[in-house]
């Protein structure tokens, strides 16, 4: 059973949640918060697997909450879930360690595959914001000096494999891009996380970005013209 809090300052909101979720066999609502505090006092008590974080909510936003209960369950998964799919929320959201990001939109089965996908370790976009995602990455600053120590452990393949993750490609797309199979990009996408101690896909985007291995202004020139628009299936495993 996925155990889940659902954290909106609207309570029709919430209870819409509430109900959509109580229909489904393998998912329980364990509690409910109005605003960032009472999330992080909620998971707290309850430890859920996943929490469903709004952004704009009163006295502790979406983003604060996100960081302090990260910081008491490193365990727990966060999924953004705004009607603003704004650059700055969408970064900012991924820099604070959420592993999902949806639009209050989205219909209702991506959500419930969303809150699946994560509980099982993976990350996930939303695909309306994919693109803007990495779009936003590429508009940050360069930063100055060597990347860290730890890529150092990487090996050549596994360097690759993290700069196609950051480029937006899914398991599918690095294996035909690398001549590789699935599974083998499997393997290499969990030693490369194990190796720089990053919980998920989510997390490499912003490790490959902030340490300069994914260049800002132009792309890989083994990449072919397609390679300029990133892929819009997300961030997800598949």
């Amino acid at each position: 059973m996925i155990r889940v809090v659902v954290v909106d300052d609207q309570e029709l909101v919430r209870a819409g949640f509430r109900l959509l979720l109580e229909r489904v066999p393998d998912i329980e609502v364990v509690a409910e918060a109005d605003d960032g505090a009472s999330a992080v006092s909620a998971v707290s008590r309850r430890r859920p697997d996943v929490v469903l974080m709004d952004i704009r909510m009163p006295q502790v936003d979406g983003l604060t909450a996100t960081r302090r209960l990260l910081a008491l369950a490193p365990a727990t998964r966060v999924i953004i879930l705004t009607t603003f799919d704004a650059d700055d929320y969408v970064y900012d959201a991924l820099r604070a360690g959420a592993s999902g990001f949806l639009l209050k939109s989205s219909p209702p089965e991506r959500l419930i595959t969303a809150i699946r996908t994560v509980a099982a370790g993976e990350a996930l976009l939303d695909p309306a914001v994919t693109r803007r995602v990495i779009e936003a990455f590429t508009r940050q600053p360069a930063l100055g000096g060597s990347p860290s120590p730890e890529v150092e452990r990487l090996t050549e393949r596994e360097r690759e494999v993290l700069a196609q993750i950051a480029r937006g490609r899914s398991n599918a797309e690095i294996a035909v891009e690398l001549f590789i199979s699935d599974a083998t990009v499997k393997t290499h996408v969990a030693r490369m996380l194990a190796k720089l101690q990053l919980r998920d896909r989510v997390q490499a985007v912003v490790y490959a970005y902030e340490n300069g291995l994914v260049s800002t202004g132009a792309d890989d020139p083994r990449d072919g013209p397609t390679h300029s628009t990133p892929s819009r299936r997300g961030l997800g495993s598949a």
